[in-house]
Protein backbone atom coordinates (compact mmCIF):
# COMPACT_ATOMS: atom_id res chain seq x y z
CA UNK A 1 0.00 0.00 0.00
CA UNK A 2 1.22 3.56 -0.65
CA UNK A 3 0.71 5.28 2.13
CA UNK A 4 0.71 9.40 3.39
CA UNK A 5 1.60 10.22 6.60
CA UNK A 6 -1.20 12.27 8.20
CA UNK A 7 -0.48 12.17 11.84
CA UNK A 8 0.96 10.60 14.96
CA UNK A 9 -0.40 9.32 18.11
CA UNK A 10 0.13 10.38 21.32
CA UNK A 11 -0.69 8.93 24.91
CA UNK A 12 -3.49 7.49 26.03
CA UNK A 13 -6.71 9.26 26.78
CA UNK A 14 -8.35 7.47 29.82
CA UNK A 15 -8.71 3.87 30.33
CA UNK A 16 -10.64 2.74 27.57
CA UNK A 17 -8.21 2.76 24.52
CA UNK A 18 -8.89 5.60 23.09
CA UNK A 19 -5.63 8.07 22.59
CA UNK A 20 -4.43 11.19 21.99
CA UNK A 21 -3.78 12.01 17.92
CA UNK A 22 -1.96 14.65 16.26
CA UNK A 23 -3.14 15.63 13.33
CA UNK A 24 -1.48 16.88 10.57
CA UNK A 25 -4.46 17.53 8.03
CA UNK A 26 -6.21 21.39 7.42
CA UNK A 27 -8.57 21.20 9.01
CA UNK A 28 -6.80 18.34 11.75
CA UNK A 29 -10.65 16.87 12.14
CA UNK A 30 -10.29 15.58 8.26
CA UNK A 31 -7.45 12.76 9.39
CA UNK A 32 -11.12 11.53 11.51
CA UNK A 33 -13.02 10.77 7.70
CA UNK A 34 -10.23 8.42 6.78
CA UNK A 35 -11.52 5.39 8.72
CA UNK A 36 -8.68 3.30 8.14
CA UNK A 37 -5.15 3.87 9.48
CA UNK A 38 -1.83 2.41 9.03
CA UNK A 39 0.42 2.64 12.17
CA UNK A 40 4.19 2.88 11.98
CA UNK A 41 5.32 1.75 15.39
CA UNK A 42 8.24 2.99 17.07
CA UNK A 43 9.60 -0.09 16.40
CA UNK A 44 9.05 0.10 12.87
CA UNK A 45 6.71 -2.66 12.68
CA UNK A 46 3.49 -1.52 10.37
CA UNK A 47 0.33 -2.44 12.22
CA UNK A 48 -3.40 -1.18 10.16
CA UNK A 49 -6.05 -0.42 12.87
CA UNK A 50 -10.21 0.91 11.98
CA UNK A 51 -11.16 3.60 13.80
CA UNK A 52 -13.96 2.99 15.74
CA UNK A 53 -14.80 6.01 16.87
CA UNK A 54 -13.09 9.71 16.63
CA UNK A 55 -13.58 13.18 18.06
CA UNK A 56 -12.04 16.66 18.70
CA UNK A 57 -10.65 16.80 22.25
CA UNK A 58 -8.96 20.03 23.01
CA UNK A 59 -5.97 21.43 20.94
CA UNK A 60 -6.11 17.91 19.13
CA UNK A 61 -8.18 14.92 18.48
CA UNK A 62 -9.04 11.86 20.17
CA UNK A 63 -9.77 8.58 18.59
CA UNK A 64 -10.77 4.90 19.55
CA UNK A 65 -9.06 2.52 17.48
CA UNK A 66 -10.72 -1.51 16.82
CA UNK A 67 -8.75 -3.78 18.36
CA UNK A 68 -7.73 -1.37 21.41
CA UNK A 69 -9.67 -1.36 24.04
CA UNK A 70 -7.42 -0.62 27.40
CA UNK A 71 -4.93 2.07 28.20
CA UNK A 72 -2.10 -0.29 27.81
CA UNK A 73 -2.86 -0.99 24.46
CA UNK A 74 -3.67 2.20 23.38
CA UNK A 75 0.25 2.97 25.22
CA UNK A 76 1.76 0.70 23.06
CA UNK A 77 0.78 3.03 20.07
CA UNK A 78 2.39 5.94 21.53
CA UNK A 79 4.47 7.33 19.04
CA UNK A 80 3.15 5.81 16.17
CA UNK A 81 2.81 7.23 13.14
CA UNK A 82 -0.62 7.38 10.89
CA UNK A 83 -0.46 7.27 7.27
CA UNK A 84 -3.53 6.25 5.04
CA UNK A 85 -3.95 4.55 1.84
CA UNK A 86 -2.88 7.12 -0.82
CA UNK A 87 -6.13 6.14 -3.38
CA UNK A 88 -8.25 6.91 -0.55
CA UNK A 89 -7.46 10.14 -0.38
CA UNK A 90 -9.36 13.05 -1.73
CA UNK A 91 -7.85 15.12 -5.06
CA UNK A 92 -5.90 18.59 -4.15
CA UNK A 93 -7.47 21.42 -4.68
CA UNK A 94 -5.30 24.38 -6.69
CA UNK A 95 -2.03 25.60 -5.35
CA UNK A 96 -3.11 22.36 -2.53
CA UNK A 97 -0.71 19.88 -2.19
CA UNK A 98 0.25 16.76 -0.09
CA UNK A 99 3.53 16.57 1.78
CA UNK A 100 4.44 13.41 0.83
CA UNK A 101 4.04 14.35 -3.34
CA UNK A 102 6.48 17.06 -2.07
CA UNK A 103 9.38 15.00 -0.16
CA UNK A 104 12.33 14.28 -2.89
CA UNK A 105 11.63 17.35 -4.72
CA UNK A 106 14.32 19.81 -5.85
CA UNK A 107 13.92 23.23 -4.15
CA UNK A 108 15.54 26.43 -5.60
CA UNK A 109 14.72 29.91 -4.40
CA UNK A 110 14.04 32.74 -6.67
CA UNK A 111 17.90 33.76 -7.51
CA UNK A 112 17.72 29.61 -8.76
CA UNK A 113 20.19 29.23 -5.82
CA UNK A 114 19.69 25.41 -4.99
CA UNK A 115 18.61 24.58 -1.13
CA UNK A 116 18.38 20.95 -2.12
CA UNK A 117 15.44 18.43 -1.64
CA UNK A 118 12.84 18.18 0.18
CA UNK A 119 13.62 15.95 3.06
CA UNK A 120 10.30 16.09 5.70
CA UNK A 121 7.99 18.57 7.01
CA UNK A 122 7.95 20.37 10.97
CA UNK A 123 4.46 21.68 12.69
CA UNK A 124 5.58 24.79 13.87
CA UNK A 125 3.38 27.54 15.81
CA UNK A 126 3.12 29.58 12.50
CA UNK A 127 2.74 26.77 9.99
CA UNK A 128 4.30 24.16 8.50
CA UNK A 129 8.31 24.37 7.80
CA UNK A 130 9.51 22.72 4.83
CA UNK A 131 12.89 20.99 5.46
CA UNK A 132 15.17 20.58 2.54
CA UNK A 133 18.50 18.73 2.31
CA UNK A 134 21.67 19.34 0.13
CA UNK A 135 23.85 16.58 -0.51
CA UNK A 136 26.49 17.64 2.36
CA UNK A 137 24.00 17.56 4.75
CA UNK A 138 23.43 21.26 4.98
CA UNK A 139 19.58 21.69 5.62
CA UNK A 140 17.37 24.66 5.13
CA UNK A 141 13.91 25.44 6.87
CA UNK A 142 11.77 27.56 4.73
CA UNK A 143 7.99 28.53 5.88
CA UNK A 144 5.62 26.15 3.51
CA UNK A 145 2.97 28.47 2.63
CA UNK A 146 2.49 31.69 1.35
CA UNK A 147 4.17 33.95 0.80
CA UNK A 148 7.20 31.47 0.74
CA UNK A 149 6.42 28.63 -0.97
CA UNK A 150 5.68 30.40 -4.74
CA UNK A 151 5.98 27.52 -7.63
CA UNK A 152 5.34 23.79 -7.19
CA UNK A 153 5.72 21.65 -10.44
CA UNK A 154 4.85 17.62 -9.20
CA UNK A 155 5.73 16.43 -12.49
CA UNK A 156 9.50 17.90 -12.88
CA UNK A 157 9.54 17.63 -9.13
CA UNK A 158 10.77 21.06 -8.46
CA UNK A 159 9.52 23.94 -5.97
CA UNK A 160 10.40 27.31 -6.37
CA UNK A 161 10.32 29.42 -2.90
CA UNK A 162 10.98 33.20 -1.77
CA UNK A 163 14.10 32.39 0.72
CA UNK A 164 17.13 34.11 0.08
CA UNK A 165 20.48 32.20 1.20
CA UNK A 166 20.87 35.25 3.47
CA UNK A 167 18.39 33.50 5.82
CA UNK A 168 20.75 30.94 5.94
CA UNK A 169 24.43 32.52 6.96
CA UNK A 170 25.79 31.83 10.15
CA UNK A 171 23.99 28.10 9.94
CA UNK A 172 26.43 25.29 11.16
Amino acid sequence: MAWVELGRLGAPYGVKGWVHVESYTDPPQRLLEQRDWALRLPSGELVTRHVAEGRVHGGGLAARLDGVSDRNAAAALTGAVVGVDRAALPPTGEREYYRADLIGCDVRNLEGTSLGTVSHFVDAPRGAVMVTREADGREHWVLAGPPHLRRVDLAARRVEVDWPTELDQGAP
